[in-house]
């Protein structure tokens, strides 16, 4: 028997006021996929970041194929075989993606003669990615793709995944889960962090559960079911949400012939957008990143001005000419999906974020900042979305993934909009607060509030969604009801399907009024 490609014994790792990992064991073999599952604040990328030679723990030893060794920088970790797709990318916004690639290599190797492999290796594992494009004009799907290309040039003999599928397309998923199988069975050892429970059970053979940084015991993915997994990560049987039909209101958010150029030079046009939200209803946009969605995100913010001011409006007013602020001060709320950096100030605490978008609800009075407002509101935000956090003072990049995710989204709905505008609602969200979340958006839907969610997730939009459109090249679908649409259908039309669909439909319609005539 060859030794465990990774073995980590009694790992503790220790931040002031909280114990990351707490005697943490892991085994993984090789050729194993091997799950890491729980709760948000659990400490699984604390233990990957150890593994990587990001951090050092305090205690406990690390064996890399049956030796004891010590591993102080991921240059160290690389040498070895080890390679990381981080949850929060490592990548700088103004250089191209090859350029991106060279630096986290070891080897030195010039951006243009990197090119054709990142080409290569991109096609192989179908994850298209240009090696010539700026990172910043990228979504965040996108985005991960450079990652994951990244690290699969290095060819690694132990690769860490922390939710890599998270912006993925269920097609891109397949394709990624053969890629994945393909590599396991070449000897390469995977270790899978990921919320995404039927993903655990169709890809791992092992799954190692950590509950509030301690060991929760092990599971053998396909022999559990969803509820059971859950259960081993919460500790507790989880709540379905409950989306009661209601008749919806007056229209809140109309968009009209929305039509937009990038601005980038490798962006995607808005062409010809029409929709209407009314209160009392969630409509869910599903769509490929890098189909239009940072487009439309920027032009319902304000971050971009319309040429025409009634291409948007709110309340039946038009708003295309308004700018972010004083589109909130007509009640509209906003969850961008680049949660550090646009949904949160890094640095800034928890009680300062509440403060920059709360500023129109009461938080600054005649020019004055009211401190203490700030941080009751923000204490309300952490007690009511169950947020793990020293307290309120602490700085947003303290918080892990998930739980700062929930943060941003229970500020602005404790914000109690009129519209509320949310982007990808639950990436990297475990799947306790993934329903927390969900069931909190339909209540604000319930209270009469107008909701547009953007989503990857197919199987959480057709949860909380009245209505379902997709957005494909810069282009809106039809949009149709949950229960008279399918997955297959939705995932057709997120390639683009429904154009030829609508045209087919348009010619027998003028066929069919031909022979009436």
């Amino acid at each position: 028997m060859s030794p465990p490609r990774l073995a980590l014994h009694g790992i503790t790792k220790r931040y002031p006021g909280v114990v990351a990992n707490d005697g943490v064991g892991l085994v993984v073999q090789p050729g194993e996929i091997h799950a890491l599952l729980g709760e948000n604040g659990a400490g699984k990328s604390t233990l990957m970041k150890i593994v990587y030679g990001v951090t050092r723990p305090d205690e406990g030893r690390i064996e890399w194929e049956g030796r004891e060794i010590r591993i102080d920088s991921p240059a160290q970790a690389r040498a070895l075989g080890i390679g990381m797709v981080f949850q929060h990318f490592s990548l700088f916004e103004t250089l191209s993606v090859a350029e991106n690639i060279a630096l986290a290599l070891d080897a030195h190797e010039k951006p243009a003669a990197l090119a054709p492999r990142i080409r290569d290796v991109s096609q192989r594992y179908g994850l298209p990615v240009d090696p010539d494009r700026l990172v910043h004009s990228m979504s965040v799907g996108e985005r991960q793709r450079v990652e994951i290309v990244r690290c699969l040039l290095q060819q690694p003999k132990l690769l860490i995944m922390d939710e890599p599928t998270s912006v993925l397309t269920p097609q891109a998923v397949q394709q990624l889960f053969v890629t994945l199988r393909r590599l396991a069975d070449e000897g390469v050892s995977i270790l899978y962090i990921s919320h995404k429970l039927d993903e655990i059970r169709e890809l791992c053979d092992v799954a190692t559960v950590l509950r509030g940084g301690r060991p929760g015991g092990q599971a053998v993915p396909r022999d559990e079911s969803n509820d059971s997994l859950a259960q081993m990560m919460i500790g507790r049987e989880l709540a379905a949400c409950s989306l009661q039909p209601r008749a919806p209101a007056e229209i809140e958010l109309e968009l009209t012939q929305l039509t937009l150029d990038s601005g980038e030079p490798f962006g995607v046009a808005l062409q010809g957008i029409d929709l209407r939200v009314r209160g009392g209803e969630i409509v869910g946009i599903a769509g490929v990143s890098g189909n239009g969605q940072k487009e439309l995100l920027a032009a319902l913010s304000g971050e971009t001005r319309c040429t025409a001011r009634g291409m948007v409006r709110l309340a039946g007013d038009p708003v295309g000419h308004l700018d972010p602020a004083q589109r909130r001060r007509r009640g509209f709320g906003f969850v961008p999906e680049e949660r550090l950096g646009r949904g949160a100030v890094p640095a800034m605490s928890l009680a300062q974020n509440a403060l920059l978008t709360g500023a129109p609800k009461g938080l600054v009075r005649r020019g004055f900042v009211r401190m203490g407002a700030a941080r009751t509101f923000a204490r309300q935000i952490i007690e009511r979305f169950a947020v793990k956090c020293r307290d309120e003072l602490a700085p947003a990049n303290s918080l892990s993934g998930g739980n700062l995710q929930k943060f941003i989204v229970g500020r602005e709905i404790l914000l109690a909009p009129k519209v509320l505008i949310v982007a990808q609602p639950t990436w990297g969200v475990d799947v306790g607060a993934a329903q927390l979340i969900r069931q909190a958006l339909i209540d604000l839907r319930d209270q009469g509030a107008a909701l547009l969610v953007i989503s990857e997730e197919l199987d959480e939009l057709f949860e909380i969604s009245d209505r379902i459109a997709v957005l494909a090249g810069g282009r809106l679908s039809p949009l149709r009801e949950p229960q008279a649409t399918s997955v297959a259908e939705i995932g057709r039309w997120m390639a683009g399907g429904f154009v030829g669909e609508a045209l087919d439909a348009f010619i027998e319609i003028e066929e069919a009024a031909d022979a009436a005539a």
